[in-house]
């Protein structure tokens, strides 16, 4: 699934191009990029049918549209799964391949959802409080339900890092499986939580309660600098199944220290890099800069 960096590429150019437009029409081209939407098929395209776009948003990897109507005020959440693309296309231009969904706009383009393993997929949500955001905050808006559980990320204006702190230590768990608990800390996955770890000299495999508050703040602080500089060059990308509206992808991985650079030598300390299994993945880490902790002999 893809992470913050490049969610919120795709985030600000659907926004780009939505705000304002209204849906014509939508057709689904394949059922299960619909198997969320609790009415089916259609109710997904009656309900889409003269709304107009107001906003884009984004909590951590979700992504919704919000939809102005003030009989049925909704939000058209997306989900990219592993392989989900939003693109933008000129209308009557040939279709994509593994095209599922296709909302028509009032400019002659369309709306397009690309998704080759069908793991992806839109549904409308109606909207919740956000319990996660500071009373303080006027800023805060709802939030679609199927989203709410999902804490802030780095770059919410409600993200308290005190607090996710608090959540962290009163966690028994390896810090590298509290990065990836999008209830504690939204956005990372499993590439940008290997390299905020190389950054913050933590080895995933510590537990975060031992950890003290001020390295933690460290790491939360890592996590924050290494989405940002994915961000400026539009996200990381592997291979095809990631990239923008515009079909373009994104160039991160030729700054990365720590994901898929097994083998290699640590670009800080010269230690050669190691890769151990987590979670029916991958993590990488440097043996000398990111101490593992001592086996327990009990």
């Amino acid at each position: 699934m893809p992470e913050l960096p490049e969610v919120e590429t795709v985030r600000a150019g659907l926004e780009t191009h939505l705000a304002g437009r209204v849906v014509t029409s939508t057709e689904v081209l394949h059922p299960r990029a619909i198997r969320r939407h609790i009415g089916g098929e259609p109710d997904l395209v009656g309900r889409l049918a003269g709304k107009q776009v107001t906003g884009v948003r984004r909590r951590g990897k979700y992504l919704w549209i919000d939809l102005a109507d003030s009989a049925d005020r909704a939000a058209l959440v997306v989900h990219l799964g592993m392989s989900g693309q939003m693109l933008i296309a000129r209308t009557g231009t040939p279709d994509h391949t593994h095209l599922r969904v296709r909302a028509v706009l009032d400019d002659e383009n369309e709306l397009r959802f690309v998704d080759q393993r069908t793991f992806g997929g839109w549904h409308l949500d109606d909207y919740t409080p956000d319990v996660f955001a500071q009373e303080d905050d006027s800023a805060t808006q709802d939030v679609p339900v199927s989203v709410a559980h999902i804490a802030t990320d780095p770059f919410d204006p409600a993200f308290d890092p005190v607090r996710v702190v608090d959540r962290m230590r009163a966690k028994q768990s390896e810090i590298k499986r509290v990065l990836l608990d999008q209830t504690v800390i939204s956005g990372v996955g499993n590439i940008y939580a290997d390299e905020a770890l190389w950054r913050a000299r933590l080895h995933g495999a510590r537990i975060a309660e031992t950890i003290s508050r001020k390295k933690l703040r460290e790491l939360i602080d890592a996590v924050t600098d290494v989405m940002a500089d994915a961000l400026k060059v539009g996200g990381t990308s592997f291979d095809a199944l990631y990239v923008n509206v515009n079909g373009q992808s994104g160039y991160f991985e030729r700054s990365l220290n720590a994901y898929g650079r097994a083998g290699e030598p640590c670009r800080r300390c010269g230690a050669i890099m190691r890769r151990e299994q987590f979670m029916n993945r991958g993590s990488f880490s440097c043996p000398r800069c990111q101490r593992p902790p001592k086996a327990n002999p009990g």
